[in-house]
């Protein structure tokens, strides 16, 4: 428990969070300490104002302009944004956290009895990522207030506590003798008889011992959230595109008409799940660390053995040569001591590396596990999508080579006696153990090594007459434009395949060997073109339960009058890639849908329904292009048995053009078209298609392209 301290306090003051607010970007902070770092900007130098001028830096852009403008090596904390001229120039401050953040503001006029309101273009930057956030006309108000977080700082609070003490002693508070569960006080025996006698209306309540009352206030029902943008409105629902959530009269207001929207207690519960299996990784994670540290420790012990051991074989050495060796000997001690000293310096700061990780992480860990113990489903949705991301980048920063040992306990020298006493001034360490000598370079089997669609094998093998160990082989390739190579695999095969390469594209290959001696020089490069056009069929392992699938997965259709996705087994994020699928039955106009989707994208719903979709849904007699439950461009014609829809995903122009038994759909459908896209289509029982590819482009769209 006392891990998750760091999690409960506040990076600016230093102390518990007093009425924490949740910054857009997942940090916490006191609402007074965010309103003493607020920084007044101008009009003409606001985020806004300067988009809405036309300038030509991007939000992006503006983030950078704004970390470049608040580090600076002279100060190493916050100053103010380049050109605001109503700026601070203060120096900042350290925090008892040691994060820099901006002075505190002048305290207002002893006549103000409430805190002013934040300036009209106030910019609130977070003291942990430096993030700078504008604050809208709400203010600090419209920053969800984290009772959660509160809750779970309560709780930690009351475990900490030795014993209550009486809430009406002047003086010093004696211990509590019982509490009155209906004032909701602890009294000691001599303020009970004084304040609370045992007669009239008070003689209905009823007195508890103190530990049983601060389990019953603990247990007592918490205050709801209440919705930022009104009040009086409890949470009731979950909007899953703004992730935040939502008040009935916020869906009446139509804010999120176009969001999904599901219900509160359901999305609680499946946070909750998705946290907990989270937390799984990261708790394996942290026991590895724990033997690992162990493993660490043990090694100091053994590399001091082996040290005094070591020392006391070359002192034995030494004292049996001739008094001309003394001087060379406390040479030579030196660099046994020197060698020492370094071993132990690099385990004893990987276990404080490893230490100060294995703290945050066990601290993050107990966060969670108390956050998961909360039963207010709106404060934890508040924070739940930051934890969940918070654990996995956690458990990804215990990441390859964290949890192994950099140094080894051994000390490779020995001490060489044989030279006559004419060569002791000569006298040196010779390595006690033989190393085997390094690999040769392997050598690629050309006959064995093939592309196929997006995918490339390669095979290799050590020289015939090479007797050298290999401990494993390391395989890298570049990135397909000639540019620097990385790394694709590391292991003791002698053939690998590397999935998800670019279409249409050169790769270069190359491979080196390694064992405890060192590595070998690369192979020879060889160049590889992955395919010009894919071929490819539906996925099953991705598809809906419904799909029926059949042809060698080539054909689907659906077992449920719902509409069901189905998505194809090759991904495109770069190249000019045109597929067909023929209508092979089409009964009672249902309203099949074709285009590309994430991996992601829901396969209970019609494709096009959520942003993780771009689609053209047709009937007998129209179409419509649809992304995010957005209908656009309507056009004449439609599909029937026998039609053919084309699809032709342009990844170089970044657009994605539909057509009808060769005939164009209308415009190009979608733009600025980027990332990682599969082929889909949505049916039902009434529809079923036949997928086609490896075509060649359309003549309607190879004339387009050929025009300057």
């Amino acid at each position: 428990m006392e891990e998750m301290e760091e999690e409960l306090k506040c990076p600016v003051c230093g102390s518990f969070y007093r009425e924490p607010i949740i910054l857009p970007c997942s940090h916490n902070l006191c609402q007074a300490c965010a309103r003493n770092i607020l920084v007044q900007t101008p009009d003409s130098e606001s985020p806004q104002s300067r988009r809405a001028s036309g300038s030509a830096v991007s939000d992006y852009d503006y983030l950078d302009l704004d970390k470049m403008s608040l580090y600076s090596e002279a100060d190493s904390g916050y100053g103010s944004y380049g050109g605001f001229a109503s700026a601070p120039t203060t120096p900042c401050q350290k925090s008892p956290n040691g994060v820099r953040v901006f002075p505190p503001a002048a305290p207002p006029p002893p006549a103000a009895l409430a805190p002013p309101p934040p300036p009209r273009n106030a910019c609130l930057t977070c003291p942990q990522c430096h993030r700078s956030l504008v604050l809208d006309e709400r203010g600090l108000r419209g920053f969800p207030r984290n009772r959660l977080l509160e809750g779970v700082i309560d709780r930690y609070q009351q475990g900490r506590a030795a014993a209550l003490r009486c809430q009406l002693c002047e003086k010093a508070p004696k211990e509590a003798a019982v509490m009155c569960e209906q004032c909701d006080v602890f009294y000691c025996d001599p303020c009970r008889l004084r304040c609370h006698p045992p007669r009239g209306p008070l003689a209905k309540h009823r007195l508890v011992p103190p530990a049983q009352g601060r389990v019953s206030r603990r247990l007592s029902p918490r205050k709801i959230s209440t919705c930022t943008d009104h009040e009086l409105e409890n949470h009731s629902m979950y909007c899953v595109q703004c992730k935040s959530p939502v008040c009935y009269q916020c869906l009446e207001e139509g804010k999120h008409s176009s969001h999904e929207v599901k219900a509160l207690g359901a999305m609680w519960k499946l946070h909750k799940s998705q946290l907990s299996q989270a937390l799984n990784g990261l708790s394996d994670r942290a026991k590895e660390a724990k033997e690992f540290l162990v493993q660490l420790r043990n090694m100091v012990q053994q590399i001091q053995e082996n040290s005094v051991e070591f020392e006391a074989c070359l002192v034995a050495q030494c004292d049996a040569l001739i008094d001309a060796l003394n001087r060379r000997k406390a040479q030579l001690l030196s660099r046994v001591n020197k060698e020492h000293e370094h071993k132990l310096k690099v385990v004893r700061d990987q276990i404080s590396h490893c230490t100060v990780k294995l703290r945050q992480t066990t601290g993050l860990m107990e966060y969670c596990l108390e956050v998961i113990k909360e039963n207010d489903p709106s404060g934890f949705l508040q924070i739940s999508d930051a934890l969940i991301r918070r654990v996995h980048l956690t458990e990804d920063q215990w990441g390859k080579g964290t949890l192994t040992p950099r140094m080894t306990t051994d000390f490779d020298l020995n001490l060489d006696n044989a030279p006559l006493l004419q060569s002791i001034h000569q006298l040196d360490f010779v390595q006690m153990k033989v190393s085997s000598p390094v690999p040769a370079p392997p050598i690629l089997q050309l006959e064995e090594c093939c592309t196929h669609n997006n995918s490339a094998t390669l095979s290799w093998k050590q020289p015939p007459l090479s007797t050298v160990q290999v401990e494993g082989y390391i395989l890298e390739l570049d990135d397909g434009n000639g540019g620097q190579f990385r790394e694709v695999y590391v292991g003791k095969e002698t053939m690998c395949t590397v999935d998800g390469l670019h279409f249409n594209s050169t790769y270069s290959a190359r491979v080196k060997a390694f064992n405890k001696s060192g590595v070998s020089p690369y192979s020879k490069t060889l160049v590889l073109q992955t395919s010009e056009v894919a071929w490819f069929s539906f996925d099953p392992a991705s598809a809906h339960a419904d799909i029926i699938f059949s042809n060698d997965n080539l054909t689907v259709t659906c077992n449920s009058y719902d509409d069901r996705v189905v998505l194809g087994k090759t991904g495109f994020s770069k190249g000019l890639h045109y597929w067909e699928l023929s209508i092979d039955r089409y009964d009672n106009h249902p309203d099949p849908a074709f285009g590309v989707a994430r991996i992601d994208v829901l396969k209970d719903a019609m494709l096009g329904k959520d942003d993780k979709a771009w689609a053209m849904y047709v009937d007998n007699n129209r179409s419509w292009f649809m992304h995010n439950n957005s209908h656009t461009n309507r056009t004449e014609g439609g599909i029937t048995k026998g039609a053919t829809v084309g699809v032709l995903l342009d990844l170089t122009r970044r657009t994605l053009t539909f057509s009808i038994n060769e005939d164009q759909q209308g415009p190009v459908a979608f733009e600025n078209l980027e990332g990682l896209f599969f082929p889909a289509v949505s049916l039902n029982r009434n529809v079923q298609v036949t997928l086609h590819t490896g075509l060649p482009v359309p003549e309607f769209y190879a004339s387009r392209s050929a025009m300057p």
